[in-house]
């Protein structure tokens, strides 16, 4: 059993009709989804379910992905097997991961280019959003450095291309992976790329506006000392597109 991951097709999509295939407990699995089940620092979509002709809906509370399937834990008892439904995402919340998941790699990739440091953490929350650097200075001028930048690659609309790779062929790419511990298990064959064209490829799994204007802006608003080589800054988006 294996579910379709319609949000890797089209992270604009927000509704999507699909069939119930398994049940457990208060949790559904079905063919195809458009809910992102969260991963690598993205929360999980938000948003409701619903069947009998769209008469009955119960709200997705959590989500969570097993092997090759998502599964959606309901605020009621499941509809049960073979049940037709459609699923709708809240967009507003799926946006402001989008925009936050490309404000993170656009922070990454000018941190690689101007310092040539890995990433050692990172978690998005629906307000905001941080990223640990292995990195030992980070003083005052060089977080205005870092912000100034980052605001540049905004501004500058880098095009965003999403696709996949064979894993061989995408492991051939120098500095594919920026992590300091490499997160891709080795059952994974095909590899997926998010690439702001000009300045950042990575293997990645979320989703992601198409361009970096979308983001809006951003202001690094924290930085924390985690560690004599560990630093981490948080960062918000400054305004809505």
């Amino acid at each position: 059993m294996k579910t379709k991951l319609l949000y890797h097709e089209n992270s604009f999509t927000y509704e999507c009709t699909g069939t119930i295939v398994a049940v457990e407990g208060d949790e559904v699995a079905l063919d195809a989804t458009v809910f992102y089940p969260g991963g690598g620092g993205q929360m999980a979509d938000r948003g409701i379910l619903s069947w009998d002709n769209q008469r009955v809906q119960a709200n997705v509370i959590a989500m969570n992905k097993r092997n090759d399937v998502v599964w959606h834990t309901l605020d009621c008892t499941p509809p049960t097997l073979g049940t037709a439904i459609v699923g709708t995402i809240d967009w507003d919340f799926r946006y402001q991961m989008m925009r936050t998941h490309t404000a993170l790699h656009i922070l990454c990739g000018i941190i690689w280019h101007e310092f040539g440091v890995q990433v050692t953490g990172g978690q998005m929350y629906p307000d905001r959003a941080r990223m640990d650097f292995a990195m030992e200075n980070l003083d005052k001028e060089r977080i205005a450095t870092i912000e100034q930048k980052i605001n540049e690659a905004i501004e500058a609309d880098y095009p965003i291309r999403v696709y996949t790779l064979p894993r061989e062929k995408a492991f051939a790419i120098p500095d594919l992976v920026r992590t300091k511990i490499n997160l891709l298990p080795p059952t994974i064959e095909e590899v997926r790329i998010v690439e702001i064209v000009g300045l950042d490829l990575q293997a990645d799994g979320g989703t992601h506006v198409n361009h970096t204007k979308e983001v809006g802006g951003i202001k690094i608003t924290k930085t924390e000392n985690k560690g004599r080589i560990n630093k981490r800054l948080e960062i918000m988006l400054t305004n809505r597109q």
